[in-house]
């Protein structure tokens, strides 16, 4: 009799509890770091710090703040871009398993922000004038995210982006990707 209970403790215990994912009305923290589309990845980076709010069907709405560093070639010498950026759109779950562990979403967003051309300074080194210093752009974005869960609440994400930016004299079209993990809280 004792063999058993022990063989029904062990079963008990082997079992494994899934809680459910994406639950309507929860919240997450997102942060991620990616490389922009371009030749040198050490200088041409971005830092996001994303808030979810997680709607019915595994859908959810994005919150997001972004800083994003990269480089333009002049001449012989490169000039630092930085964008100070926010993000809102929402987020459709396209593919799922059962259980929500592997996911993959399609988010559409509207994006607004500042951008800083050579950290303000309006005249290079050979004495040439630059025309844009700096100033408000804004636009859209398209995002892929495969999402995995590695707990119960904690996601990575492997991610795709496509901005649009308008009121910039640079790069209008501006692919990224990069990578992340999201809390469920």
């Amino acid at each position: 009799m004792k063999n058993y209970i022990i063989v029904l403790i062990l079963m008990l215990i082997s079992i494994h509890g899934y809680s459910q994912r994406m639950v309507y009305k929860q919240k997450a923290l997102e942060v991620s770091v990616g490389m922009l589309a371009s030749k040198e990845v050490s200088s041409n980076y971005y830092v996001n710090l994303t808030l979810n709010s997680f709607g019915r069907r595994g859908n959810y709405w994005i919150w997001s703040a972004e800083f994003q560093r990269r480089t333009t070639d002049y001449k012989h010498w490169t000039l630092p871009l930085e964008n100070y950026l926010g993000e809102i759109g929402y987020s459709v779950q396209l593919l799922s398993d059962a259980r929500k562990f592997i996911t993959l979403n399609a988010g559409l967003t509207g994006v607004a922000g500042y951008e800083v051309l050579n950290r303000g300074d309006s005249i290079l080194s050979d004495g040439a004038l630059l025309l844009n210093d700096g100033g408000f752009i804004f636009g859209t974005a398209g995002r892929l995210s495969l999402e995995t869960y590695l707990s119960d609440r904690i996601v990575l994400l492997l991610q795709g982006r496509v901005r649009v930016l308008w009121g910039t004299d640079l790069d209008q079209f501006r692919p990224s990707s990069g990578i992340g993990l999201r809390i469920n809280f």
